[in-house]
């Protein structure tokens, strides 16, 4: 069956290596979407499995349109008739673009047409619930290209990953913080460290990736086998951060991974090696936090020369691209790049090595 996921607009050839690992085969992909085919086995898998997509969706219909009445027609025609008469549905839309209407008129337009076409079809009406239904439409229009599915992941993405106790004023989504990872090549016998921890989304996300627990099993609940000879450490700035850190590990079981109270800018005084840095600096975006900013990346970059080992890397998310670039240049760093958007704002994976090194 055709099948889309959702995942972070620039994120999609990483989605889609994941999704081919599992096993989908993949047809295309762009704007934070990736388009497979695979069958309803996969599906539940990629659901319980995947690290990097948000949504796994079942596509009915993919077409041009430019009006409502375009959208009405267009779902209409689907048959609908795969939904059981005393099952209720709800359709969630959403829109990107420029257009006369919004996406609760995409909605309403949507949730005529498909009550219509299951009237033709069963010749009953479908019963609509907009809290618990037991099939979600998901209904988008990105531009001029209209998108009708099932939504298989529930009202809850596949970033809800359910482990988190303590509440960061920045927390960093886990299908990005697992993203960061797989852009490193980080590896389970390699020693990771992120110097601004938060509370802690990158060494979770690795020490489930490390240990080979899907993120599925978290949201089924009870105790989980980590791999205790994973090398993984934490460094925050902030004592209560690093205390909501520490209860997020304790509640998943996880007692091997150190959370230093530390300065970034000041890495070797804590840390004497480190294959790989992942870390989700500050971005500093209000007026008069760029020389803290600059400061931040300048002594980060230069103290992390200190303790990587040959063929280390730094993989950082920042917008603050002009400032990196100049710093990386003057400390003789080498990069590339992967432009994303998060949220709505526009930001870049750098992986950053030590000019004259191999990339691991």
């Amino acid at each position: 069956m055709e099948v889309y996921a959702t995942t972070h607009k620039g994120l999609e050839r990483i989605t889609a290596e994941e999704i081919q690992e599992l096993g989908g085969k993949i047809e295309k992909y762009g704007n934070g979407r990736v388009y497979f085919k695979c069958d309803e086995r996969l599906i539940k898998k990629l659901n319980y499995h995947a690290r990097t997509c948000e949504r796994i969706i079942v596509l009915l219909k993919s077409a041009k349109v430019t009006q409502l009445e375009d959208i009405y027609k267009e779902v209409k025609d689907i048959d609908f008739s795969f939904i059981r008469p005393s099952e209720s549905f709800a359709v969630r839309s959403k829109r990107v673009g420029v257009h006369d209407f919004n996406s609760m008129d995409i909605a309403r337009v949507a949730g005529d047409a498909i009550i219509k076409s299951y009237q033709s079809s069963r010749k009953k009406r479908l019963k609509v619930n907009l809290d618990s239904p037991d099939n979600i439409i998901r209904v988008e229009l990105i531009h001029d290209l209209l998108l009708v599915g099932v939504d298989t992941t529930g009202d809850k993405g596949l970033h809800r990953r359910g482990y988190r106790v303590y509440q960061h004023p920045a927390p960093l989504n886990p299908t990005i913080a697992a993203a960061l990872l797989r852009i490193s090549n980080w590896r389970p016998e390699k020693i990771l460290v992120d110097p601004m921890c938060g509370s802690g989304t990158i060494l979770v996300e690795a020490a489930l990736m490390g240990s080979n627990i899907p993120p599925g099993r978290i949201r089924e609940g009870g105790k989980l086998t980590f791999n205790h000879k994973l090398k993984i450490i934490g460094i925050e700035k902030f004592r209560k951060h690093v205390k909501g850190c520490q209860e997020t590990l304790s509640r998943l079981g996880i007692d091997f991974i150190k959370v230093i109270q530390g300065d970034a800018e000041h890495l070797d005084k804590y840390v004497q090696e480190a294959d790989l840095i992942v870390t989700n600096p500050p971005y500093g975006i209000r007026v008069g936090r760029k020389s803290i900013i600059k400061k931040l990346y300048h002594n980060l970059l230069r103290t992390a020369k200190n303790i990587l080992t040959e063929n280390g890397s730094i993989t950082l998310l920042t917008p603050q691209e002009k400032i990196l670039k100049s710093t990386a240049t003057k400390l003789d760093y080498k990069w590339t790049e992967t432009p994303i958007v998060y949220g709505n704002l526009p930001v870049k994976i750098f992986k950053l090595t030590q000019e004259g090194r191999t990339w691991p």
